[in-house]
């Protein structure tokens, strides 16, 4: 009876709480963990995720797989700051193409997951609070700190909920959304035909309360029903273009004004930057910003890669245009210039180059107003494009061809060679608008016979080409005109805006 007294005091409680931690510690690692929330909020040149981690069930998911690796944090930085403990997870997606999964399926497989019970460990709840004494910290055990931890996020993570964008849906159903056009279907199977000059309106959708400063359609063919619009009312559109002419969501993501926004590769998510410094990457069916991130200046154009869909490049009011990596939620290279805004990017055939237009005029010359830029090592290739003495607030590529237009303050566009050395062609000029410092916009017809472009005078002007001449001049607006966008599959079909909120649809 003695010998086992002796043994029972003798017994060591520290093997025991480190047997109770091994087996605490392998639980946890035979259960895989996902992200809870969607929404990434990362600094420029850092990763970091803003309470968006807590222990979950995962299976895969079709073609899609998302992963979440998350390391335990040191145990006397868990003791004293545990707010802090989601600092250590970090996201890592195991396809490009993880970005395009419509996060409802996503989110429905973990409920499923979860309510099926399989493998699910049961949280309890820590009653007892003793009074430590004054000056000595209370052991907790590593596995209550976990449940605290994950509570914690949990809390947060509802929390930042709330701050996703707001979303108004004006025509009830997805399936608007996800349909195909019974007038663009004929056209999917076919080579895109000759483009033909609209001539009549077939929608006038006048719900932005401010100026409208890009369109774009829809770049799933499939889906190009759709048109994307932003508007200096601080709301991101999205439209049925074709078939109704109504309104099928509206974000409410920015407190400023929403300068530029584009469609990505997958036509499931919207990029969106403004004068409010905020980029957001948002979801078009759900309205959750995927990524939110605060910029350090200003943004007034933000462009996809063409060949790389988690990669984009944004500039605005600072000397300085960023490559963003969604995957790292990273900037991974800065391209700096001796100016004080950019105006406009354009990439060039198979994304290896890129210009970028700017506001760097002076009085004896415009140098390093377009500027070319290799995109893998930032190195500036060449800023003695353009040497007129205009800014250039838009550019456009030639869709066949190997030449690009840029739209100037002198009212005129003028045509450059798409390749080194990048030279003007001084036989060709289109004139006849005007621009009068608006961001007037240009674009090439898919077929690439015909330039269009917005006038101060709410005109919509069509060039040929080959000629540089006149085609037809259409009164489209009362108010400045600056966006104007040929659709993708329908030969005659145009769309509009202007500086009063209004947008139009031409054919």
């Amino acid at each position: 009876m003695s010998s086992s007294l002796v043994a029972y005091d003798d017994s060591d409680p520290e093997a025991e709480t480190e047997k109770a931690d091994d087996l605490s510690t392998s639980r946890q690692a035979s259960l895989p963990s996902s992200s809870a929330n969607p929404v990434q909020h990362f600094a420029p040149g850092i990763l970091s995720t803003k309470s968006t981690y807590e222990t979950q069930l995962t299976e895969n998911t079709g073609n899609f797989d998302v992963s979440v690796v998350c390391e335990d944090p040191p145990e006397h930085y868990a003791l004293n700051n545990n707010s802090d403990l989601t600092s250590y997870c970090r996201r890592a997606y195991s396809s490009p193409t993880a970005l395009c999964m419509p996060y409802k399926n996503y989110e429905q497989t973990l409920s499923s997951s979860r309510n099926s019970g399989n493998g699910a460990s049961q949280k309890r709840t820590h009653k007892d609070s003793p009074t430590a004494p004054k000056g000595i910290r209370p052991y907790i055990p590593k596995r209550l700190r976990q449940e605290n931890s994950s509570a914690y996020e949990k809390k947060e993570s509802d929390q930042s909920e709330s701050t996703s964008c707001d979303v108004k849906l004006d025509i009830s159903g997805e399936q608007t959304v996800r349909k195909i056009s019974e007038l663009i279907k004929p056209y999917l199977g076919s080579r895109y035909k000759l483009t033909e000059v609209p001539k009549s309106l077939i929608f006038h959708m006048s719900k932005h309360s401010g100026p409208v400063n890009a369109i774009q359609w829809c770049t799933v063919r499939e889906q190009s029903h759709m048109l994307l619009s932003a508007s200096m009312d601080k709301t991101i559109k999205v439209w049925d273009a074709v078939d109704t002419g109504g309104c099928l969501r509206t974000f409410s993501c920015h407190s400023c004004a929403v300068r530029a926004a584009q469609w990505s590769s997958c036509g499931r998510r919207i990029l969106s930057g403004g004068f409010d410094s905020m980029l957001h990457l948002t979801d078009v069916e759900t309205g959750r910003q995927i990524i939110s991130s605060k910029n350090e200046f200003r943004i007034s154009t933000l462009k996809f890669h063409p060949t790389d869909s988690n990669v984009f490049i944004c500039g605005g009011f600072s000397p300085e245009v960023k490559a963003w990596d969604i995957r790292t939620c990273k900037v991974t290279r800065v391209y700096k210039a001796a100016v004080q805004q950019t105006l406009d990017i354009l990439f060039l055939p198979e994304g290896k180059e890129f210009l970028t237009s700017t506001d760097a005029v002076s009085r004896d010359s415009a140098d390093r107003t377009i500027i070319a830029w290799d995109f893998q090592s930032a190195a500036k290739i060449s800023n003695q494009i353009f040497h007129e003495r205009y800014t250039c607030p838009s550019l456009a590529l030639h869709p066949r061809e190997s030449t690009f237009v840029a739209q100037t303050n002198g009212n005129y566009m003028a045509l450059f060679s798409s390749q080194r050395p990048y030279r003007i062609n001084k036989k060709k000029r289109y004139e006849g608008h005007k621009v009068e410092g608006f961001a007037v916009g240009c674009e090439f017809s898919p077929d690439g016979t015909l330039l269009v472009t917005g006038s101060s005078d709410g005109k919509v002007f069509f060039y040929n080409y080959n000629t540089s001449r006149i085609v037809r001049t259409l009164s489209a607006h009362r108010e400045a005109c600056v966006s104007a966008a040929f659709h993708p599959v329908l030969p005659s079909l145009l769309a509009t805006s202007d500086w009063a909120g209004e947008i139009k649809i031409w054919q």
